[in-house]
């Protein structure tokens, strides 16, 4: 089970080979108050739990994604002013990417946190605009994805690309292995190279 309503999650996961069902979780995401590698942990796990509580038989994940520029958290933007305002706080800096995942399965939890560096080129106004006028921004963490072709927001990213994404693979495939489901090692290109990599046989 997929505990989100993210279609960057439902893209990504199959690439670990696990047949899965998506039920998003409606929960309460204050909590501003944690740093942001703990709260997006916590979110990750309220969001499986919410769905645990209903098939408590079946082991379900869930992710949140936290974006961090100078120890502000930056979630999904609430209208095309705040898109704005984010997309012109990122230009051209480096900011952090953080991204919690949790696992629930026979009444045990696991979670973690990834965090991945994110440099922004000196995209222009006039691109920010025809960005948000797409639609785009407003259920991205940061009003960016950094996958998209058209705006191509980031010019470096050091760490997990996937986690970027939403979901960082290797790290989710480790915790359901733990869990004692067979997922496969993720042969998506944006893998091949990622720093929790961790190959090997499934189960």
């Amino acid at each position: 089970m997929l505990a989100s309503a993210s279609p960057r999650r439902r893209e990504l996961l199959p690439a670990l080979g696990v047949p899965f069902e998506v039920i998003p979780a409606d929960i309460d995401e204050s909590g501003e108050d944690q740093d942001a590698a703990r709260l997006a942990c916590d979110l990750a796990r309220r969001k499986a739990l919410a769905v645990a509580a209903d098939r408590p038989a079946d082991t379900v994940s869930g992710a949140d994604t936290i974006v961090v520029l100078d120890g502000r958290q930056l979630g999904n933007p609430a209208d095309a002013a705040e898109a704005r305002a984010m997309l012109e706080a990122l230009c051209g800096r480096t900011h952090h990417v953080v991204t919690g995942v949790a696992v629930i399965a026979d009444g045990a939890e696991a979670t973690e946190a990834v965090t991945t560096a994110v440099t922004m080129r000196d995209y222009s106004d006039d691109e920010v605009t025809r960005y948000i006028t797409r639609g785009e921004p407003f259920d991205k963490a940061g009003a960016y994805a950094v996958q998209d072709a058209e705006f191509a927001p980031a010019t470096t990213v050091e760490g997990c690309r996937c986690a970027v994404i939403g979901l960082p693979l290797w790290t989710l495939r480790r915790l359901l292995l733990d869990a004692g489901v067979d997922a496969e090692p993720p042969a998506l290109a944006d893998c091949l190279g990622c720093p929790h990599r961790e190959d090997g046989p499934a189960g």
